[in-house]
């Protein structure tokens, strides 16, 4: 009687329940390099061709306003890269994503501690050590931004073998294109299983970052006179945003010319394709396996580009083209063909897996989790954001307007956008009296915010504190 009646309370209090709905699903991370948010078909971008990222978004639910926060310098990826792994804030990570420090948990560290085996291939923008404390196995690893021509390009990507010490000495010049060798190296790891264990697949390709040499048979697949030029081309940016003259803006001579845009735009798309015809090998790959319907499924992006809009290249502006970025997750109890709009970030990622899978989230996170949109629709996310970059851009999005402001060699140009209206941010209104009490309501909330993610930038100082450019020797003093 006395164990039944234990039995009864254990019941009653959800002890039994809770054991039961332990689930724990495999977990596979796609993630892509510099590839916006509009650039999937089967989101309404009719010129891309993408079936098998399509199949994912058909399969799953689709953050439409998913952002990365932004980054001290112009190597974008390396930070945002860094805030996915860690689900922490952009100046709360180390050397602006080149270190991740062994009291700071990567989410896949964290699966690995759970049972998990895990494995990654592909890019990887911090340290080597951080990364053989994330993965138990991999192969087919880059360390670095790109693949510069210089050193073989995407053509023979200079690549390594997972090496236990994490010392990584011994280099290797791949002799297929980079999106292929990492396919390759997870269809393996499908086909090879290593026990029955749950695991955790993390690809990271770099595609569609430039160098922008799709091979031949998918830059036939678009001609550049057909394609449309985007509605916000501008032969060259309205003003000095500070970064006019990085590398990834000198791709192009300025005034960019219609022509010369377009035949970009056609690089980039056949880039996009050739990566998801690799996105699909994995997934079939992990079907063939018989573990895909067991199988937590997130693709995304570690930053946009621009391409010509905005008379912009790159990503280092706070523009939608370059900050938004795709969020799909796609897999046990998550609805299908679902689109949600609530604000999030990339960073959120880490706690979401989490509890989809019951895994605890170190105290080290400090992003939000999106695992409610998945039961409730009527989830709202987050009530803003807070958009960086270097100290030279700040932004703050609420209620479908976005307040940009600059600090630019003594200059403070002011944008306000109302994207709802204007999708495409070509409309100032900033200096429209109309707009007035809602740009100082903004300009209120992107200080406050400032100050709660421990910005290094002040709005109520001269040059927000920090005038000319920022040094790589700053940079580490902000963010060692």
């Amino acid at each position: 009687m006395i164990f039944k009646s234990i039995f009864c309370i254990l019941l009653l209090s959800g002890f039994f329940s809770v054991a039961q709905n332990k689930k724990q699903y495999n977990v596979l991370v796609i993630l892509t390099d510099d590839q916006r948010f509009n650039t999937i078909h089967a989101l309404g971008n009719s010129e891309v061709q993408t079936p098998n990222i399509d199949r994912l978004v058909n399969s799953g639910t689709t953050f439409t306003q998913a952002h990365i926060m932004g980054s001290l310098a112009g190597a974008v990826c390396a930070p945002s890269r860094a805030m996915l792994m860690t689900g922490r804030s952009v100046f709360q990570v180390h050397q602006d994503g080149g270190l991740i420090p062994a009291k700071e948990k990567t989410f896949p560290e964290v699966f690995r501690a759970n049972g998990y085996h895990t494995f990654g291939t592909g890019k990887w923008h911090s340290d080597k050590l951080s990364y053989n404390r994330s993965f138990a196995s991999g192969d087919n690893i880059f360390f670095g931004g790109m693949h510069d021509e210089s050193v073989g390009g995407h053509e023979h990507p200079v690549l390594n073998h997972y090496d236990s010490t994490g010392v990584y000495k011994s280099q290797f010049s791949g002799d297929k294109f980079s999106s292929v060798a990492y396919a390759d190296a997870a269809v393996d790891f499908l086909q090879q299983l290593p026990n029955k264990d749950p695991f955790l697949m993390y690809v990271a390709f770099t595609a569609p970052h430039d160098p922008r040499t799709p091979p031949a048979e998918y830059r036939a697949l678009y001609d550049a006179q057909k394609i449309q030029l985007p509605k916000n081309f501008m032969p060259q940016h309205p003003f000095d945003n500070g970064e006019l003259k990085i590398r990834d803006e000198v791709l192009l001579g300025s005034p960019r010319k219609p022509e010369a845009v377009k035949e970009e735009i056609a690089k980039y798309y056949a880039m996009i394709t050739e990566v998801d015809h690799e996105i699909g090998r994995v997934l079939d790959a992990l079907k063939a396996s018989g573990q895909y319907d067991n199988t937590i499924i997130v693709f995304a992006a570690d930053n946009g580009l621009a391409v010509g809009q905005h008379g912009l290249l790159g990503k280092q502006n706070l523009y939608d083209h370059s900050m938004r970025v795709p969020l799909i997750f796609s897999g046990p109890g998550i609805p299908a063909n679902e689109r949600n709009d609530a604000y999030c970030y990339l960073t959120d990622v880490f706690s979401t897996l989490c509890h989809i899978n019951n895994v605890p989230v170190p105290n080290t996170v400090t992003e939000k989790s999106l695992d409610a949109a998945f039961s409730n629709k009527s989830f709202k996310g987050r009530k803003h954001l807070f958009l960086t970059y270097s100290n030279l851009q700040r932004a703050v999005v609420k209620d479908n307007y976005k307040l940009v402001l600059y600090n630019v060699n003594g200059q403070h140009p002011v944008q306000l956008f109302d994207l709802n209206k204007d999708p495409l941010e070509i409309n100032n209104l900033a200096e429209n009296k109309v707009y007035a009490g809602k740009l100082k309501t903004l300009k209120a909330l992107l200080q406050s915010e400032m100050k709660a993610y421990g910005d290094f930038c002040d709005l109520t100082k001269a040059d927000w504190g920090m005038p000319g450019s920022l040094t790589s020797a700053k940079m580490r003093e902000i963010n060692p």
